[in-house]
């Protein structure tokens, strides 16, 4: 199995840590031309504005719009607004997802905080704990698109839907490979 790292802004190399931790093979994409051979794609948190504005220079929203109808995909922050249908607001995005976000939902960079959450994907008993950095919230879900997981107060912060993935929170800057081990079954 090989998973890509959408690499032209953000924390992808953390991204790559975590997989190659887990026995993946890994490429950094950054072209068209690097998402062949490819299993799956994580979109990595950064700033959704410039991933959007990037993909559009490097040639690469169309292909990643191709790519996601038949990948496995996942978005984390920014990358799931990246990959959502509408951000409320004009930017770029992949539209892939039946998703819609808000961005920076819970304030600034100073509003960051984390929090243990039950997933049951992730199996039962431990929770997981959850890094959110000025981080979006997805709104609502729509068609074929599921809540995975809310927050005691209802705000949803993680969907799938298909081999699509979307997650409000960092699971890279975490040590547990649960996440990211769910969506390697998400790309077999």
């Amino acid at each position: 199995m090989k998973i890509g790292v959408l690499a032209i802004q953000g924390d992808f190399a953390e991204h790559i840590v975590m997989l190659r931790h887990l026995g993946v093979e890994t490429a950094e994409v950054r072209l068209p031309a690097h998402l062949d051979g490819l299993d799956g794609l994580i979109i990595p948190g950064g700033e959704s504005t410039t991933i959007g504005k990037l993909s559009v220079d490097f040639g690469l929203l169309e292909p990643l719009r191709a790519f996601g109808k038949t990948h496995a995909m996942w978005g984390t922050c920014a990358g799931a607004i990246f990959l959502s249908k509408d951000a409320r607001r004009n930017q770029p995005l992949l539209g892939i997802m039946d998703i819609t976000v808000e961005r920076n939902a819970f304030g600034r960079q100073v509003d960051s905080f984390e929090a243990d959450l039950a997933i049951p994907e992730l199996g039962e008993g431990n929770p997981y704990h959850a890094i959110f950095i000025r981080a979006p919230i997805i709104e609502s879900v729509q068609a074929d698109a599921s809540v995975m997981v809310s927050l005691p107060d209802g705000r949803i912060v993680a969907a799938r839907q298909g081999k699509l993935l979307a997650t409000s929170f960092h699971p890279e800057l975490t040590r547990d490979a649960r996440f990211h081990e769910y969506f390697l079954t998400l790309a077999r």
